[in-house]
């Protein structure tokens, strides 16, 4: 059964519509398909940047208004800024929803630039910069995804560099929308207690009138991975950790039975293999995570811990240790039952975040072109297989493609 509502403007944006009872609050938000993949060497930062100069001025409203429309009848606004996305969402109370619909049209079609905020915004982003560097746990990932995919844009950092966030002036931002804008490549999210029509009626108000635009833009793909190994010396107290390698891309047949390999190895859950490991039995880490973040064309698979130097090695070897034991023992059939059980759990409270479901279904109908039901999901999860799981864990855990990145204090 399909419970949610697609439809295509002339521009080409799409609109998808979720309706939802017993809640009197609307979340909606463009989902375009630009991110800080798409910059160039000389506009590192750019799509970030940009995110920040939406909520600084459009052709009719300063800085204050944009923040205030929304605040001011206790919604809220917010944005964000991945490899290959660019979000501009609100929550409102339902009788705002259209002060949403504009303000949303407005800060992401509309922005002007100014050189003051500019100035401004830029001080901003570069105190971002420090603070993130300041917090190894936080730079590691970004290092990491460096060593992973080189000189690729998947490799730079989202934030982009001081130098390049020093030279970006208004023709900048200009030209990076120009080039990289599709109104065919972006989807106004909704949901909340709001008929399908209501919804029709606003996005041809003030999304239709969007000038249609296809930019030049050509994304370049992934080429060659090349396993790697690191170690950097910084002015930190604890050792950091990553090891990881590429993964399936989002539109690969094996993304969700390795995506549930990775819940059991070091998912949010207290007994993960990882957490019981190193944390439970030896006490060597505080946290440790398995994650797998797709992409378009390939996907990043990581581990991530902090520990005394003198446990790097230790650590590592149980972290390979663990990665052995899924490449080479099938789950029992308890085991396979429980991982399964855990994954559908957290999915379904995960639906129960409606700012969350609402950004998910944006995302998936610009990858997908459909959004999966939460049943269908549950189908395809209780399909898989122990024989499945050793597979994907062979294909994609095997020690020789495993890169390593180190973190260690300086003295």
């Amino acid at each position: 059964m399909v419970d949610y509502n697609v439809f295509t403007l002339p521009n080409g944006i799409r609109v998808v519509h979720k309706e939802v009872s017993n809640t009197k609050i609307v979340h909606c938000g463009f989902v375009l398909d630009i991110g800080s993949r798409d910059e160039r060497e000389d506009q590192l930062g750019i799509a970030h940047f940009w995110e920040h100069m939406a909520f600084k001025g459009t052709k009719k409203r300063k800085a204050y208004h944009i923040l205030n429309k929304l605040d001011a009848v206790g919604g809220e606004l917010n944005a964000y800024t991945t490899k290959e996305k660019i979000c501009f969402y609100a929550s409102v109370l339902d009788k705002h929803m259209e002060s949403a619909f504009e303000l949303l049209q407005d800060i992401t079609f509309d922005s002007i630039f100014p050189e003051k905020q500019i100035e401004k915004e830029r001080g901003v982003i570069l105190e971002e910069m420090s603070l993130y560097h300041d917090s190894p746990e936080d730079a590691i990932q970004d290092e990491f995804d460096r060593v992973i995919f080189g000189d690729h844009p998947l490799g730079k950092n989202i934030l982009g560099t001081s130098d390049s966030v020093k030279s970006f002036q208004r023709e900048d931002f200009k030209a990076f929308l120009k080039t990289n804008l599709n109104t065919e490549r972006i989807v106004f999210s909704c949901v909340g207690n709001v008929s399908l029509k209501k919804i029709q009626k606003l996005a041809t108000k003030y999304f239709e009138p969007i000038p249609h635009h296809i930019g030049q833009r050509e994304r370049v793909l992934f080429g060659e991975y090349v396993a790697n190994s690191e170690i950097i010396t910084r002015n930190i107290t604890q050792a950091q950790c990553a090891i990881g390698c590429t993964a399936y891309p989002i539109g690969h047949p094996k993304r969700l039975p390795f995506y549930m390999l990775m819940n059991v190895l070091g998912g949010p859950g207290m007994n993960s293999r990882l957490n019981l490991a190193l944390r439970e039995k030896y006490g060597f880490v505080y946290s440790i995570d398995a994650s797998y973040h797709p992409f378009s064309d390939t996907g990043l698979f990581s581990i991530f811990f902090g520990t005394e130097t003198g446990q790097v090695e230790r650590g590592r070897k149980l972290v390979l240790k663990e990665l052995l034991k899924l490449r080479e023992v099938p789950l029992g059939t308890m085991q396979l039952h429980m991982a399964k059980e855990q994954i559908l759990g957290q999915l379904a409270m995960g639906e129960e975040n409606n700012t969350g479901l609402m950004l998910m279904m944006g995302k998936s109908i610009l990858d997908k072109n459909r959004i999966d039901s939460l049943e269908s999901i549950f189908d395809k999860i209780r399909a898989v297989s122990s024989s499945d799981l050793i597979e994907v864990a062979n294909e994609q855990l095997n020690e020789n493609q495993l890169s390593h990145l180190t973190f260690l204090p300086e003295h």
